[in-house]
């Protein structure tokens, strides 16, 4: 994009006055909402919201901030981050997450445990949102690890690393493989009332693979994990959660038949919910291309009838939430031969956009697809954040509906570059960003 981003920093003890947003299409999809008006916030809080606030009804010493008819809408909530830091600096960190977040309108951020050292005791909880906070931009709230080292085996402390601030736990992009271990969790989870999230992939079938197994992998001469890999481990872990209670979260799902299992599971009766990442809805395996490493993902770009499945997940409502899966790499990671470079892609910058493909296609309304990445994960990991509410924090998200623009990976805020949509037209761009009632992020055209 050639337009001037700009980025404020928003420090704790920063005095913030009263600003009226007039003049927008108000979106809150906690109550389906959507109607012209007007929001006020007061401080850090919002203070009232709805057609009644207009240019006309804003008492004098108030900052008005017209929004030309387009979206205002609450501020986005990406559960599934990682930022790097401490340990990987060079590949991102907690401000770059930041730019990139606000940029893209997410100013909610579920950061991944494996950092370096991994989020396993207090003392790296505390750093992150000590650090988050001081930074300004987008709020992170930290996954604690499950296991130690990430090793599967041994626990860590759950319930101390909940009550110093973990939202949830997961091993990130490694399963918990062995299945009396992930009774264990569950069953201990349970008596705290924790969340824990796996990352669906048996290992044994996964190890060694590149991309999805099929006749795309075959012509490229790559390994291919089957997708089966995914839908094993999610069924052996639902008859666990059967046996143990407690609640249960798969994420980045990306084939048919995980939608599949986790639609019955649901209907009987399991405290079982899933998220997708934009990838999996918006791109398949011939992305890969000609060995195009920026398209390598964990889990893979799968088939085409696995993309439209997942569309399909997320339409009628078995998958609860969208997120980015930013997964930030420098440049020696990913220029390598397609099977030695690193998984994953960034995100956050492009979430709102590739995500809005649903509604433009016509698959969601406006409000059920905000939903997806608002309200329901901010639900999913007790966040204070996703809606539209009198004394809920102002944390909001400006943006035009319909203006197009080109992905250009190394026009991004992320200080990674690695974009799976490098070149992909979109519809959608963020134009101001708010965090507790302050401007951190506008862009001027």
């Amino acid at each position: 994009m050639t337009s001037t981003q700009t980025w404020t920093a928003a420090m704790p003890d920063d005095t913030v006055g009263q600003t009226a947003f007039i003049n927008a299409r108000l979106l809150d999809p906690a109550t389906d909402l959507d109607t012209s008006g007007g929001l006020l916030t007061d401080g850090e809080e919002i203070a009232d919201f709805g057609p009644q606030i207009t240019a006309d009804s804003v008492p004098d010493g108030i900052t008005i901030v017209d929004c030309g008819g387009h979206c205002l809408a609450p501020g986005l909530v990406d559960i599934r981050v990682q930022i790097r830091e401490p340990g990987e600096e060079h590949k991102g960190t907690l401000e770059s997450a930041g730019r990139a977040g606000t940029a893209g309108g997410v100013t909610s951020i579920v950061c991944l445990p494996d950092t370096d050292p991994i989020i396993e005791d207090m003392s790296v909880v505390e750093f992150v949102a000590r650090r988050a906070r001081k930074i300004g931009l987008s709020k992170v709230y930290p996954y604690g690890a499950i296991t130690k080292g990430f090793g599967g085996k041994e626990l860590t402390e759950l319930g101390i690393l909940a009550e110093a601030g973990a939202v949830a736990f997961t091993d990130s992009n490694k399963a918990v493989a062995d299945a009396t271990v992930m009774r264990r969790v569950l069953s201990y989870a349970a008596t705290f009332d924790l969340l824990i999230v796996q990352h669906p992939e048996e290992p044994s079938l996964a190890a060694g693979a590149a991309m999805n197994e099929g006749e795309v992998a075959t012509r490229l001469g790559l390994p291919g994990v089957p997708t089966a890999a995914e839908t094993i481990l999610i069924e052996r872990d639902l008859r666990l959660l059967e046996l143990s209670g407690g609640k249960l979260h798969f994420a980045h799902i990306s084939t048919g038949d995980a939608v599949d299992v986790i639609r019955k599971a649901k209907a009987r009766g399991l405290n079982v919910t899933c998220d997708t990442a934009a990838p999996y809805f918006s791109l398949n395996e011939t992305s890969v291309g000609e060995y195009r490493t920026f398209a390598k993902l964990s889990p893979p770009l799968r088939s085409e009838a696995d993309r439209e499945a997942i569309v399909e997940g997320i339409v009628d409502g078995t998958i609860d939430a969208i997120c980015s899966d930013h997964l930030p790499h420098d440049e020696d990671s990913k220029r390598l031969p397609f099977a030695q470079a690193a998984f994953g892609g960034v995100g956050l910058e492009t979430l709102l956009p590739v995500s809005l493909e649903l509604y433009h296609n016509g698959f969601l309304s406006l409000n059920q697809l905000l939903a997806k990445i608002t309200v329901r994960p901010a639900e999913l990991m007790g966040l204070p954040a996703g809606r539209l509410k009198k004394g809920a924090a102002a944390d909001l998200t400006l943006f035009d509906l319909t203006q197009g623009w080109k992905i250009r990976a190394d026009e991004l805020s992320s200080k990674a570059k690695n974009s799976p949509f490098d070149g992909r037209l979109v519809q959608g761009v963020v134009l101001r960003t708010v965090i507790d009632g302050r401007t951190v992020y506008t862009l001027d055209n």
